[in-house]
């Protein structure tokens, strides 16, 4: 008795490896569709972080300032500036740039001696970030802010009125949307803080 031969199924030629062209296409465009959608929380993540970058500059020098006035046992002065931060730049409020110096002893010794000069910076002008505060802020001796009429620079230092109401620098960014401030209180003490948070309620980066 014969035996029925097996059936034989023909299969058509095997599918290349890979993605097809449609397939490539439609991967590409979902991608592009996530990268919009990411773009703008990226770019205000960017410009938060040159904010706080400034910021912490900002806050890092002042603590140098004052600590050049313990050090050299002088009255030195961290000014802003819209000109270039050295020594003879005319301080001005809300500068772009800033740079700190320790003033004269005497009234015969020249404020442009350049051992007086601390430090200069123009992170926030290079960044893009506007800042708003005081022309002058002076440490004496033992590292506390004091207002001073004789600083030889064309303006006055400001210093806190109150035990609570600090001297204030602002630093904010096109598309940011957290602006950071730095406190200086009476008793010498530098913070960077949030606007948008509160210390009182125990969110300790509020200001």
């Amino acid at each position: 008795m014969l035996k029925p031969e097996p059936s034989v199924h023909r299969r058509g030629p095997a599918r290349p490896g890979g993605f097809t062209l449609v397939e490539l296409l439609v991967t590409l465009g979902v991608l592009a569709l996530l990268l919009l959608a990411a773009t703008p929380p990226l770019a205000t993540w960017a410009a938060n972080a040159r904010v706080r970058g400034v910021a912490e500059r900002i806050g890092n020098d002042l603590r140098l300032t004052q600590a050049e006035a313990l050090r050299r046992h002088r009255l030195t002065v961290f000014a802003l500036t819209a000109g270039t931060p050295d020594l003879g730049s005319a301080p001005g409020a809300d500068g772009s740039a800033w740079f700190a110096q320790a003033l004269p002893r005497l009234a015969g010794e020249a404020t442009g001696d350049s051992t007086l000069f601390i430090l200069g910076s123009s992170k926030a002008r290079q960044e893009q970030v506007t800042l708003s505060g005081p022309a002058l802020l002076c440490f004496n001796m033992i590292g506390r802010p004091v207002s001073s009429s004789s600083t030889g620079l064309g303006a006055n230092c400001s210093a806190p009125t109150t035990l609570t109401r600090p001297i204030v620098y602002r630093a904010s960014a096109a598309g940011a949307d957290r602006p950071l401030e730095v406190h200086v209180f009476a008793g010498g003490r530098v913070r960077v803080c949030d606007p948008a948070r509160s210390l009182a309620a125990g969110q300790t980066d509020g200001c």
